[in-house]
């Protein structure tokens, strides 16, 4: 789900409150373009794992002074927490627009940024919203794949979506900033695809599904031609509503959220369950309730060490196009406890309360700090709940994707971003 945080806007596939549905055409998924945006290829390696610690390293306050100083400040700004508590009219607010794109709430973010953080825009598509959702980088190809925000098809297949549909960017990286992209036109059991994460050899999509066709979870080869096979569609026999986001647990068991987004647009049928959080295990065919209570469950994560899982709640913005502060802008975390060789949720607590936006797309990195993306870009709090940095965004993020080395990709819509972190903070779900 991506952010731009107006009331008056219209609705989007997962209920932000985006660009007005745009017109595309589609290009054939087996066709590839020799077309780049930039430059020359150069290889790239794999690195290795890296040995880290819980927590970014503690430093001393003069340290980390001198170490902003090194920084190049043009890209920096620090908030003065106590004048923010107090609210004074000299003090920058944390809302407002801010002409440096790492605002530093915290010292300790001074370590995950390294000496020399970027914010670069690598595509900017007046076009339509290409850069919403999924996110999932391919190590082996070096592929990132993104799900669309909902576009305009007139054509008389999108019937069960109200001639809606979502397609799937596919961007082959050579270097930073030299890359190929292509479209993949929705396989054909995946409805209105949202959310992704890496499995096996490919990648998992959250499909929401049509008024005829069932929701549920699809696997797609990360290879062309993109064949696609179904995991699962339903809860001992009752359909889901409209699954939104999904990770693989080391255990191999996949855990997702399902919303009823679809419901709230037009393109799926009245639910017949809850809005809740499940666990599937592909090797024994169970699926089990593992979460429920909230407004609209969205993005999920573990921790590095998988003993927390973190849930956001989207309920301030709905489907229909309404916002409301009273409701949850919020990330849940639970412990993970095992019972007679199964894991439950337990210790459920409010982790952090997003102060722009709502909380979307979550990730952690391999020292347990944790990133969600906000009305505002991309927010950060430490494994304690303190929000120690933030990563500015214009127009706001819903979601993004590690890759190597401290990058990370963030998507905007019509825009595609690269931030450059430093090179040992990495995204725990691939530690690359």
């Amino acid at each position: 789900m991506s952010h731009h945080w107006l009331a008056q806007r219209p609705k989007t596939s997962d209920g932000n409150l985006l660009s007005p549905v745009h017109k595309v055409s589609f290009s054939d998924s087996s066709k590839s373009s020799n077309k780049r945006d930039s430059g020359r290829p150069s290889s790239s390696s794999n690195s290795p794992r890296p040995s880290s610690p819980a927590h970014p390293p503690q430093r001393r306050p003069q340290s980390q002074q001198t170490w902003l100083d090194r920084h190049d400040s043009r890209n920096l700004q620090r908030i003065n927490r106590q004048s923010e508590a107090l609210w004074q009219q000299t003090v920058v607010s944390p809302t407002a627009p801010q002409p440096k794109p790492f605002l530093i709430y915290h010292d300790s973010f001074l370590s995950l940024l390294g000496p020399n953080p970027t914010l670069q825009l690598l595509i900017d598509d007046p076009r339509a919203p290409y850069f919403h959702e999924a996110g999932v980088f391919h190590p082996p190809t070096n592929t990132l794949f993104i799900t669309s925000n909902q576009l305009e098809d007139p054509s008389p297949d999108a019937i069960s979506t109200r001639n809606k549909t979502i397609v799937i960017t596919k961007i082959e990286f050579f270097s930073p900033t030299d890359f190929t992209r292509d479209k993949v036109r929705c396989p054909e059991r995946n409805y209105m695809a949202n959310g992704g994460t890496n499995y096996r050899d490919g990648i998992i999509l959250c499909a929401q599904g049509s008024l005829r066709e069932p929701s549920g979870l699809i696997y797609m080869e990360a290879k062309r031609p993109h064949k696609t096979t179904t995991l699962l569609n339903n809860y001992h026999s009752r359909p889901f509503n409209s699954p939104n986001d999904v990770i693989v647990h080391s255990d191999g068991s996949i855990w997702f959220t399902d919303p009823i987004y679809g419901y709230e647009q037009g393109f799926r049928p009245k639910p017949q369950l809850p809005q809740l959080v499940y666990r599937f295990d592909p090797s024994t065919g169970d699926i089990r309730v593992v979460a429920d209570n909230f407004g609209k469950p969205n993005g999920l994560c573990f921790s590095p060490d998988e003993n927390t899982l973190y849930i956001t709640d989207t309920d301030l913005i709905h489907g229909d196009g309404t916002t409301d502060y009273r409701r949850a802008a919020t990330i849940y975390a639970y412990n993970v406890l095992w019972e007679q060789g199964s894991p439950f949720l337990a210790n459920r607590r409010v982790f952090a309360y997003a102060d722009t936006g709502a909380p979307d797309g979550i990730k952690c990195d391999v020292f347990g700090n944790v990133y969600a993306g906000c009305g505002d870009g991309v927010n950060v709090w430490n494994s304690g709940g303190m929000l120690v940095g933030k990563i500015q965004i214009e127009g706001g993020c819903a979601n993004f994707c590690w890759g190597r080395n401290g990058e990370m990709w963030c998507f905007g819509e019509h825009k595609l971003w690269r931030v450059q972190l430093g090179t040992e903070t990495r995204g725990a779900l691939l530690s690359v």
